[in-house]
């Protein structure tokens, strides 16, 4: 099989995190359980020159951007370092953060590095409950990161997660954006992998509430067009189709996580236990992205069972979400249950029912850590 050219490579630079792991739902890829002391992994982070080599691969095969994330990615005192190194090739660099670290000498010293934009993320308007779904006091901090990112001329894009505590002040959120001088608004309600998916229960959102946020973020949308650009993302359980797994597996984007293993997505070595996947310690990324039976495994139609073999969408959403297929039917070849056609289809149905009941009370969240052992 022929391979597509890259787009686009999200570099996790490290698990670390100021917030101590407390946060239920900020956009990094760290791994589940508890604080960050029990991973084994922090002495074994890609070095500063073995970062350089992995972008100046990633241009040489034709990605044109990449995401730096974490962890917190700030947490790497290297991080100017890396973002000149990702210019000198040429490539569109973003930072994708919670805003914990990032002082003016950061800020300046990225922005003169050549950082193109920020990706910042909240969990409400409301500082009360945006503290209380970080587990962590950083809310209004964040206020203060995203007008010195403002003030520093580098363009800011916000993320909202969206979830069943926070959904239906969406108006309030999109206002925040308005007022904090973003030129790009992500509302992502959650997608339940990892520590969401054991969350599950308390955060998808209600039917009802589904139907109003989306009307909510259409008029926003229309309303401030050419001066904020506002993505609403629909949790895939309410859809009818599935997405494509970041346009389909192996097909476009590539993650390398803090100790080298590359992956097809960001979430596919919690979510597939079986899979394998390589590392830019033993194997060119050239060859990891062509060659290695990880990227392969899923690429393409060939391995796709019924319906999807059959299905005239299977060139647009490639089967749906591998990890989603994983994490509800145990199989990560399975059709995405999302999909109305999928076999297993019901289990998903069976999920709203239970979150749409009239008797139904949304429990409380577990946190990765206990927030009242945290002083942030």
């Amino acid at each position: 099989m022929t391979a597509p050219r890259p787009y686009a490579l999200l570099a996790e630079v490290t698990y670390r995190c100021p917030l101590h792991l407390s946060v239920l739902l900020e956009p990094c890829s760290c791994p589940q359980g508890g604080g960050y002391s029990d991973m084994h992994a922090l002495n074994g982070e890609l070095t500063t020159d073995e970062w350089k080599r992995v972008i100046r691969d990633a241009a040489t095969l034709g990605v044109l951007q990449i995401g730096f994330s974490g962890g917190e990615p700030l947490a790497r005192r290297d991080l100017a370092e890396l973002v000149h190194a990702a210019r000198e090739v040429s490539l569109y660099t973003n930072l994708i953060t919670s805003g914990i670290g990032f002082d003016d000498d950061r800020i300046s010293a990225l922005r003169d590095a050549g950082l193109d934009s920020v990706q910042l993320s909240f969990q409400s308007d409301d500082a009360d409950l945006a503290d209380e779904i970080a587990g962590a006091r950083a809310h209004r901090r964040k206020l203060d990161v995203a007008a010195k990112i403002r003030a520093a001329g580098i363009p800011l894009s916000l993320n909202f997660v969206i979830h069943r505590r926070n959904i239906d002040r969406l108006p309030e959120m999109i206002e925040l954006s308005e007022s904090l001088g973003a030129e790009r608004v992500e509302l992502a309600n959650v997608q339940f992998y990892g520590w969401a998916f054991l969350n599950r229960a308390a955060l998808l959102p209600t039917q009802e509430q589904v139907t109003r946020a989306r009307e909510i973020a259409m008029e926003a949308k229309a309303r401030l067009a050419g001066k904020i650009d506002i993505f609403y993302v629909l949790p895939d359980y309410y859809e009818t189709w599935p997405k494509p797994c970041l346009s389909g597996w192996g097909q476009r984007y590539f993650t390398v996580n803090p100790t080298g293993d590359v992956l097809p997505c960001p979430t596919a070595s919690s979510a597939i236990p079986d899979s394998r996947f390589e590392n830019v310690r033993a194997h060119a990324i050239d060859w990891i992205w062509r060659e290695s039976e990880s990227f392969n495994r899923f690429r393409g139609t060939e391995w796709m069972p019924e319906p999807c073999r059959s299905c005239p969408q299977k060139e647009i959403d490639f089967g749906g979400c591998r990890c989603q297929a994983a994490l509800l039917t145990g199989n990560a070849a399975n059709t995405d249950p999302v999909c109305t056609l999928s076999p297993n289809r019901a289990r998903v149905d069976a999920v709203l029912r239970d979150i749409n009941s009239s008797n139904n009370h949304a429990p409380d969240w577990t946190y990765r850590v206990n927030p009242k052992t945290l002083d942030c």
